[in-house]
């Protein structure tokens, strides 16, 4: 495996590397998610506060996410991911900054905004990538590469959990994890192709032609785009939810310690690695169509169980359930979006600004709500955009090529290259 100039790294190199970038993103924002009560109580801060702060992050991914496709159309995939990932590292280590040892809600919210920022930019590319892969492999594995995401916010949790029960600040915590993550980041970029990932978006070599500003823009008048959103926006929502507030909801709600609620989170996050890595052979064996709506009402099942039920094992049994529901809609509607390949990137792109969009813009609404009548009450909101996306899931259905491709066999690394 060589990454000289001029040379393109093999199939198994560039997929490992994705799997790798996913991994890092969720080790990120799982030091984040795991620390919201120390954050919280290190600013002194109330729930609805709190939600403020949010906003920073929310602000700061909306506007990441509606650029991306135009930057990543400028400077490429590979190089938009190495410098949104630095970035984002380092933002994360001014918000534990400004909580932990300054105390100022300014610079956390600061720090917050350039993180959201740089983790949209991040997850966009990414994501770009990894549709990439599932065209030069021929087969639908976008669901792995989310559950590498969701063992990197696994480990990340449990480092979480660890470093909170040793009463490790939250400054000291995100400075070494920045500099840890930092590092594979410099490492993996290395072993993604220059080539365009994907037709019309995409770096600096040899590849299909971009496309023009306005065509990328035409995709969000399309019908099927707006309802594989639907479809994301809810299973985003129903994610974002858990990764921000779950660990809160525990402490607060049911009367927890700070530890048992990152275990939750932690519990959470299991399952949605999980289901990701079963989601491929269910998905080949039963389709998309089928597999996302079994996921929809598990997510409803689990979700109402968690909220209606004051009882710990019940409460393990709906956070599982609500993470195994949830754990396939956003990688699923990646691929459905990266069907045509002619507008694959930019579908892709849009598709994902959606998903984002609800995944950080969603749990601020929570927060607000939560402070008014409860946070696990406040997740009725998102037992009903599950439902919103259980409505939208024939929009999912495979069309051209991945009608028969997300069925395949997939080919050797000696049988494609990027």
């Amino acid at each position: 495996m060589t990454t000289s100039t001029g040379t393109r790294p093999s199939l198994a190199a560039w997929r490992l590397a994705v799997f790798a970038v996913f991994a890092i993103n969720g080790l990120a924002m799982a030091t984040w998610f795991a620390r919201t009560p120390a954050v919280r109580d290190a600013l002194d801060v109330r729930t609805d506060e709190f939600g403020i702060l949010i906003m920073g992050m929310a602000g700061g991914s909306i506007a990441g996410l509606l650029a991306s496709s135009h930057i990543i159309a400028r400077i490429g995939s590979r190089t938009t991911i190495l410098v949104a990932l630095l970035t984002s590292l380092g933002a994360l280590a001014v918000m534990g900054l400004g909580a932990a040892t300054l105390q100022s809600f300014a610079v956390t919210f600061i720090g917050l905004a350039l993180f959201g920022a740089a983790s949209g930019l991040t997850d966009v590319a990414m994501n770009v990538e990894g549709a990439g892969v599932e065209q030069a492999q021929g087969r639908s594995i976008m669901p792995w590469f989310h559950a590498s995401w969701s063992l990197g916010t696994i480990t990340g949790a449990g480092i979480a959990a660890g470093v909170s029960a040793l009463n490790i600040g939250v400054d000291a915590h995100t400075a070494v994890m920045a500099i840890v993550l930092g590092i594979a980041a410099l490492v993996v970029v290395r072993y993604l192709p220059k080539n365009r990932a994907l037709p019309g978006l995409d770096d600096d070599g040899d590849g299909p032609a971009r496309t023009t500003f306005g065509e990328r823009m035409a995709i969000w008048r399309e019908p099927r785009t707006l309802l594989i959103g639907l479809i994301v926006l809810g299973m985003a929502f129903a994610e974002g939810s858990a990764n921000d507030w779950l660990a809160l909801a525990i402490v607060d709600d049911r009367g927890a310690d700070e530890a048992t609620g990152a275990l939750a989170f932690t519990l959470f996050a299991v399952a949605m690695t999980a289901g990701r890595i079963g989601g491929v052979w269910v998905l080949d064996r039963f389709g998309r169509v089928p597999v996302l709506r079994a996921s929809a009402l598990l997510a409803i099942a689990g979700l109402a169980l968690l909220i209606t039920v004051d009882n710990p094992i019940a409460a393990g049994i709906g956070i599982v359930a609500w993470g195994l529901g949830a754990s396939l809609g956003f990688p699923v509607g990646m691929s459905a979006a990266a069907d045509d390949p002619a507008k694959a990137a930019a579908r892709v792109s849009a598709v994902a600004t959606v998903g984002y969009f609800a995944f950080l813009v969603g749990p601020p609404l929570i927060g607000f709500l939560g402070e008014a009548v409860g946070l696990l009450t406040a997740f009725w909101v998102v037992l009903v955009l599950i439902g919103v996306a259980f409505v939208a899931t024939p929009a999912a259905r495979e069309t051209g090529a991945a009608a028969g491709a997300d069925r395949a066999t997939a080919p050797t690394d000696s049988d494609a290259q990027p």
